[in-house]
């Protein structure tokens, strides 16, 4: 009954999609007709700005982190523990095929990396920020958001498993399966990167 209960919530949260509703409220237009074509923060800040696209981002993050958050908020102490984290890492793979497939957008979301970021700062917060810190690196270095994005999901399993010698069986799997998923979403960005024709970004500007 849990894991039903907070797949559902997972799926509702990972369905809001936040990009196409700023968008549309905002500047009267769909983002995923424009720029790469993404419901996601990437495309946001392209097509519509930086204020629009920290309100995306911001908001995606936070669907991850209390999709996987609200499990331990309210069964904390109820369950054992490895329970607990199955329904975690259940809600945590819901809320991001949520966010890519949103019931509210058509099922054409983005790719789940704002998203799969709030996840896992809600299951693994140190592993998380290590991930982050990798992902700013690659970009401010290379101006490529997608670059950035491949590096810190490639990480994080190897984080999760030599950095803090997570025993999880069902972490450790969880990891992987979520690393392999973000990396597949931007398929077309390593051929992109490889033709030398992907799109840069610049966190400062220049």
């Amino acid at each position: 009954m849990n894991f039903l209960l907070f797949g559902c919530i997972a799926y509702i949260l990972g369905s809001i999609p936040t990009a196409v509703w700023v968008g549309r409220a905002w500047y009267n237009l769909d983002v995923r007709e424009h720029g790469s074509k993404n419901a996601g923060a990437t495309n946001t800040f392209r097509v519509l700005g930086k204020k629009p696209g920290i309100i995306v981002l911001s908001i995606d993050v936070l669907k991850g982190f209390l999709a996987v958050f609200l499990p331990h908020l309210v069964l904390f102490n109820k369950i054992e523990n490895d329970v607990l984290i199955q329904i975690q890492i259940v809600s945590a793979i819901v809320v991001v095929l949520g966010h890519v497939f949103p019931v509210f957008a058509n099922f054409k979301g983005g790719k789940g990396v704002a998203t799969s970021l709030g996840v896992i700062f809600g299951i693994h917060p140190l592993a998380a920020s290590i991930c982050l810190g990798l992902f700013l690196i690659v970009f401010i270095i290379g101006n490529y958001v997608s670059l950035g994005a491949i590096v810190a999901s490639f990480s994080f399993p190897i984080i999760i498993k030599f950095v803090f010698s997570e025993t999880s069986l069902w972490l450790n799997t969880f990891s992987v399966i979520l690393s392999f998923a973000v990396i597949i979403a931007h398929r077309k960005n390593m051929v992109r990167l490889v033709n030398g024709n992907e799109s840069k970004m610049y966190l400062f500007k220049r």
